[in-house]
């Protein structure tokens, strides 16, 4: 690839990751093209996946102020940046790699901080993005400037609030179970974002790793 072209991309993907919600990382060796067209297939809108090289990737991550991530950029990467929904594009991934085993989850970066596999696959078992609103509204019934604020967070800080949620309910045990666990009023309205709006991003997709 030509020093331009390279800084092009470089470019390119410190963009995406600037204008994303969240970015999965992921090893897909041994997976073929057709899978790789599936697996975008299965990402819908939530996200683009994106192969790179991880030089060009390393440095993006640098430009764009995306700490933590170096580590993960080894072997043939491709990220999904997620422009909708970090739970869907998450779960979305989850459930391609049980059923293909050569696609690999190594982390991700969300809310300004790298993610570990663990992280990752607990926001993939999140709820949707209307229920966990249900829940969180519902906790915050006593506030509703903050809960009408809820509505429109970026998705990232929804399924953080929702990660909260449900640690809490597991901190809680077996007793909490039999109904949904949900955050304090006081402590949820406290944690919800002010209202905001996100701006999706379109990124070109790569088809396979550039030289």
């Amino acid at each position: 690839m030509a020093r331009a072209d390279k800084a092009t991309a470089v470019a390119d993907i410190a963009e995406q990751f600037k204008e994303s919600t969240a970015a999965l990382v992921t090893e897909y060796r041994g997976l073929t093209v057709a899978n790789l067209a599936e697996l975008r297939r299965s990402l819908g809108g939530a996200a683009t996946y994106s192969v790179a090289k991880n030089t060009l990737v390393k440095r993006a991550a640098s430009e764009a102020g995306v700490e933590g991530l170096d580590e993960l950029f080894a072997g043939p990467t491709a990220i999904a940046f997620v422009t909708g929904e970090p739970v869907d594009a998450a779960k979305a991934i989850k459930i391609f790699a049980k059923e293909h085993k050569a696609l690999v989850i190594k982390g991700g970066y969300m809310d300004g901080r790298a993610l570990t596999v663990a992280e990752v696959e607990r926001i993939a078992d999140l709820e949707s993005r209307e229920v966990l609103l249900a829940k969180l509204a519902g906790a915050m019934k006593g506030n509703l400037a903050k809960a009408a604020g809820l509505f429109s967070a970026p998705a990232s800080q929804v399924a953080r609030l929702a990660a909260a949620l449900q640690d809490k309910k597991a901190a809680e045990g077996p007793a909490a179970s039999a109904e949904p666990a949900a955050p304090e009023p006081a402590a949820a309205a406290e944690a919800a974002p002010e209202p905001a709006s996100e701006t999706p991003s379109e990124a070109p997709e790569t088809p396979a790793e550039a030289e």
